[in-house]
């Protein structure tokens, strides 16, 4: 389903934007009022949005570093064209260069650096662009700059450590399917031909195993193809609004796992809202910005029922407290900043906050799941062995 970018107008007269999926603009009209936003104009978004540019990918920590390098040029009072056309040569990937020098150009000819990052939207996010071009307005770019690297890294620490604690315990399930459905379909046949010509009953466990091992044999190619219908299904439903958001109810109920995606989510949100507020943003468009990042469908959507609440001149704290993912701290915090004027300051703290409780639930959940997913295998692997190994002690006995 496409995407549509749209700029609007609620009720009260607030110019409003976003992004929203939709067969064609006629849906889209429909689904904008019936959130009360009158449509001015729209534009259909490409379908290609990650980081590719002639077919070959730009990595996020090229960014970032990027980012951290151009700071400190211009914090050093370096000329912005000079700037550009150093870092052009000097960066790893030949497709960023390319990028770079692109803009430098750009640049050279008269348009500010926000609109020739902006010409680049595969690489450099709206919430990028926003922060540049309000640090532009603000003749404050060097800071901006300074900020816009200290998110980018915090941002990319946050999900390294996140997918760091899920690659063990994925790689340790995988590697004991692998080993387990080899020992079902392989090792097991042999042991049921040394049993087929003892002619006595065999034991319950070991007679289980033999009928799913016969099973997986007989219907090898119907469990792969089950396999790939499934995968393929799960992936065309994620497409849908409606997939992704009972995906992600689901992940947030997951036990363990739940609790990190949780607390990650938060992390992310407060950080880039407080970072885009702190550096001049607006909070309308601080929280369509959001909203795009956030990550979770849950988050996006409260985030969005937000942006309609300022609309009607309310305040955010509701459709947060209302999806059920904040903690009450949290909410409680953003309202006080709401009311005292510090919103950004407030919003940065519950980022640093929930930036530890991750990093303390990264550390928990490896020193939990590793043992249980070692255990499992053990049980799964060591109970073929034994139901194989019963008969042969049977007959000992007898022998004996």
């Amino acid at each position: 389903m496409p995407v549509f970018e749209y700029k609007g107008k609620t009720l009260a007269g607030t110019q409003v934007a976003g992004e929203v999926k939709a067969k064609d603009k006629r849906e889209l009209e429909r689904i904008l009022r019936n959130h009360k936003i009158l449509l001015t104009s729209v534009n259909r978004k490409p379908s290609n949005l990650n980081f590719r540019i002639g077919g070959k990918r730009i990595k996020k920590v090229h960014i970032s570093r990027f980012t951290r390098q151009f700071a400190t040029m211009i914090g050093a009072g370096l000329p912005m064209v000079q700037c550009l056309d150093i870092l052009s040569q000097q960066m790893e990937s030949s497709e960023f260069r390319k990028v770079i020098a692109q803009i430098k150009e750009s640049v050279q000819a008269g348009t500010t650096l926000s609109e020739a990052l902006g010409k680049h939207k595969k690489v450099f996010d709206e919430l990028y662009v926003n922060m540049v071009e309000a640090g532009e307005v603000g003749g404050a770019l060097d800071a901006i700059l300074v900020r816009l690297a200290a998110y980018r890294e915090k941002a990319d620490a946050l999900v390294r450590k996140v997918k760091g604690a899920l690659v063990y315990p994925s790689v340790i399930v995988v590697v004991a399917s692998v080993v387990t459905f080899i020992m079902l379909t392989y090792i097991v046949p042999v042991f049921a031909k040394m049993f087929s010509g003892v002619g006595a009953a065999l034991p319950m466990p070991t007679q289980m195993v033999l009928n799913i091992s016969n099973f997986l044999r007989s219907n090898i190619l119907f469990f792969f193809a089950f396999v790939i219908a499934a995968a393929v299904g799960l992936r065309f439903y994620l497409k849908t609004d409606k997939g992704r958001l009972n995906f992600d109810k689901f992940l947030l109920r997951v036990p363990l796992i739940g609790s990190l995606i949780r607390r990650s989510s938060v992390a992310r949100f407060t950080r880039t809202l407080g970072t885009l507020l702190s550096s001049g943003v607006s909070i309308l468009d601080a929280l369509a910005i959001t909203a795009k990042t956030a990550g979770n469908r849950v988050i996006h959507d409260a985030v969005k029922k937000s942006i309609l609440s300022i609309a009607e001149g309310e305040t955010i704290t509701q459709p947060l407290k209302d999806s059920g993912v904040f903690p009450p701290m949290v909410t409680q915090m953003i309202a006080v900043g709401e009311k005292t004027g510090g919103l950004d300051d407030m919003l940065n703290k519950i980022a640093d906050f929930y930036e530890e409780e991750v990093n303390a639930a990264v550390a928990a959940l490896t020193s939990i799941i590793e043992p249980v997913i070692i255990v499992i295998m053990g049980v799964v692997i060591g109970g073929i062995l034994i139901a194989m190994y019963l008969p042969m002690f049977d007959i000992i006995g007898k022998i004996g």
